[in-house]
């Protein structure tokens, strides 16, 4: 089978791109030929590069670029040409469409139903139905936008807090919807939790869409268990508002007696820094970014491992990564987070916007070694069966298959 991988970014820069990178190696690993469509970076070495469009310069300080580049931003016909040629030249079976608004366009939808080439379209993020994709602005969930009152946007300023953002993000968003722009050109939606796709049923109607459930890949079976119920706490991610440092350090300063590690780098950061110091909190320690084997050592040593999100979370590579050590984990009561952790089975669920209950829940877990074990294990055994490339290929090939009869 031949199949287009497209996606906005190349050059991996976080998990949205390892998803992108990791389903073309497991395809190419059984035999396919894939090619690879993302958006014009200098520097990239890959045989498809040729074919890459340029991106529309949005980022620009300049007031006027912003506007001329905005149309390209919301249907570049560029990216429409340059997916035309790739789909003539290589003649895809099948489209496999993954994070392209922005910066490929969904403009690259049309043209692959205009030549009859079949699409499926993994979303890990809420775009399709939220001009900001999050469902989440200034602290707290948001559903405003429902009912296609994309207006909110620029009330609530959801995008970077940018009345310019905002604005361009919610006429994005009443361009496409009346373009029908996804559900008219995707053949099957594929969500890695059971949330997402029925919050999208809830904005769009159950009945609007055809999706499947595909769980994002990972070989959990690389990784060994790795026991340590006396070691620190770990939380390691982006650091930014949504993800609920702020929650994990105001539960922490209230354990003075368990040592935190925080791992990882973002906007918030130095906030975070002068939060701890202010509570007192000298059981915190910010480590920085990590990566690799720097981070598998992290996990390794760690007791277990928190995700505070306040956002609704689709799913989050961590809990995949701490379960593949064999890390229970606490995690919030938002999006995908509850159907991995299972509460009492892999970890405990707490009410996100709640200090006073994760510190209860740590304490509760942290002083139980045997608990920290037999979770650990539970995790470790969950993964392995769920996460590898077997399964995740058998699950794939079966929804092209569906979609290609």
């Amino acid at each position: 089978m031949r199949i287009l991988l497209a996606h906005n970014t190349y050059r991996i820069t976080g998990g949205a791109e390892v998803f992108y990178h990791e389903m073309g190696r497991v395809l190419k690993k059984n035999g396919h030929e894939i090619a690879y469509f993302s958006s014009y970076e200098d520097g990239l070495d890959d045989q498809w590069t040729s074919y890459f469009p340029r991106e529309a310069d949005y980022k620009s300080s300049n007031i006027f670029k912003k506007l001329v580049a905005l149309p390209k931003a919301i249907y570049s016909f560029e990216s429409k040409k340059a997916m035309k040629k790739l789909i003539v030249d290589f003649k895809p079976d099948i489209i496999h469409a993954f994070a392209i608004y922005s910066k490929l366009s969904p403009s690259i939808l049309d043209v692959a139903k205009e030549l009859n080439v079949p699409v499926v379209m993994s979303c890990n993020d809420y775009k399709h139905i939220c001009p900001s994709y999050k469902l989440y602005h200034h602290g707290k969930v948001c559903e405003e936008c429902k009912g296609g009152k994309y207006y909110r946007a620029i009330v609530n300023r959801c995008a970077h807090e940018s009345l310019v953002y905002s604005v361009a993000n919610s006429i994005e968003a009443y361009i496409h919807n009346y373009l029908d722009i996804y559900r008219k050109n995707v053949h099957t939606f594929l969500f890695a939790s059971e949330f997402m796709a029925k919050k999208t049923e809830e904005f769009w109607g159950k009945d609007a869409f055809r999706w499947r459930k595909l769980r994002n890949p990972f070989d959990s079976t690389k990784y060994k268990l790795s026991h340590n119920p006396k070691g620190p706490i770990l939380y390691f991610g982006r650091i930014i508002d949504e993800k609920g440092v702020d929650i994990l350090i105001n539960a922490a300063s209230s354990l003075p007696n368990i040592m935190f590690r925080i791992v990882g780098d973002g906007p918030d950061l130095e906030n975070y820094k002068k939060l701890s110091k202010k509570l007192g909190a000298s059981n915190i320690v910010f480590t920085g970014a990590k990566w690799g084997e720097d981070m598998d050592e992290e996990i390794k040593n760690s007791a277990f491992v928190i995700v505070p999100s306040i956002w609704h979370e689709n799913f989050p590579y961590v809990i995949n990564q701490a379960f593949a050590f064999g890390k229970p984990v606490i995690g919030a009561n938002r999006g995908g987070i509850t159907e991995l952790v299972a509460d009492g089975e892999r970890g405990y669920i707490y009410e996100a916007t709640d200090h006073h209950s994760l510190s209860q829940t740590i304490n509760k877990l942290y002083s139980n070694p045997t608990e920290i074990k037999e979770m650990g294990l539970r995790a470790k055994q969950f993964s392995d069966a769920e996460f590898n490339d077997e399964n995740l290929y058998t699950k794939l090939i079966g929804i092209y298959s569906e979609v290609l009869s």
